[in-house]
């Protein structure tokens, strides 16, 4: 189905002076002014571009792809403000407004927040909001719990910090779990740890369970192999030297340590750990 703001692939079906005319179907023929005609453009051609309106609310082509599309949430920069609102630059010549009214406190140049990106019924522009809530989904969550994410940090709060997940439910990564610089506007990789009966998304940084334990047990085989058999780590040595050489806390060193242990994989020794 045909969309504004959205990418399409879309046939290139005549040459004018100023650039081509792609066929949009029920659209009808779409512009896709010279500036952005590859030189090897010609008809029957089909071609990537992102369609939005021009300044007479006329359906426009362009091959700029933009940083999100509509019904994306995305993090970005403030470039100007005016009486009508602020402008973010999201890749296109054509800033993106923000008006005061989808503001949740006024913008100013050199702000990035966190926006969905959607059409106004009014005007039937391509508008930001920075009031996301209404558009993040926390019914019927279809997540798995171990399961990768994609996440983007949108809220800091007492307890830590509010993630939008795979662009449509929203889940919270605790204070307390974080070991790795955070922002809002940070795009990153998580884990699903649970969701609750009410809906709310549990999230980590970092894998959980059984996972996680194969891939630090995997670590201390590795480096045992190279190391010929041999390392001197026991769970008595100090943490940092732990984290240093294996990149682990030495919690969950110990547990894999463990765990290679019950399988017959090594042997813990008074002065180390080596191979069985």
């Amino acid at each position: 189905m045909f969309e504004i703001g959205k990418v399409h692939v879309l046939e290139v079906v005549k040459h004018v002076d100023f650039g081509v005319y792609l066929d949009g179907g029920e659209a009808g023929e779409i512009l896709l002014p010279n500036r952005y005609v590859p030189d090897d453009a010609e008809v029957g051609m089909f071609l990537e571009v992102f369609i939005y309106l021009d300044h007479d609310e006329r359906l426009i082509a362009t091959t700029q792809m933009p940083l999100a599309q509509v019904g994306e949430f995305a993090c970005l920069e403030v470039v100007s403000v005016d009486q009508i609102g602020a402008f973010l630059d999201w890749g296109l010549m054509k800033h993106l407004l923000v008006p005061f009214r989808e503001q949740k406190k006024t913008l100013k140049e050199g702000d990035t927040p966190v926006v969905y990106i959607y059409i106004d019924e009014k005007s039937h522009r391509i508008t930001a909001t920075a009031k996301i809530d209404k558009y993040i989904q926390n019914e019927n969550v279809e997540l798995q719990s171990g399961e990768e994410v994609n996440l983007l940090i949108y809220k800091k709060t007492d307890l830590g910090y509010n993630a939008i997940i795979n662009n449509t439910y929203a889940g919270l990564i605790y204070e307390n779990e974080i070991f790795q610089p955070v922002h809002i506007g940070m795009k990153t990789t998580g884990f699903v740890k649970r969701v609750r009966e009410d809906g709310k998304v549990d999230l980590s940084l970092s894998q959980t369970g059984i996972a996680k334990m194969d891939r630090f047990e995997q670590i201390i085989q590795d480096k045992l192999v190279q190391a010929n058999g041999f390392l001197p780590y026991t769970d008595k040595s100090d943490a940092e030297e732990i984290y240093d050489f294996f990149q682990m806390s030495k919690k969950n060193f110990k547990k894999a340590i463990g765990g290679l242990y019950k399988k017959r994989v090594l042997i813990i020794e008074k002065d180390g750990i080596k191979l069985s």
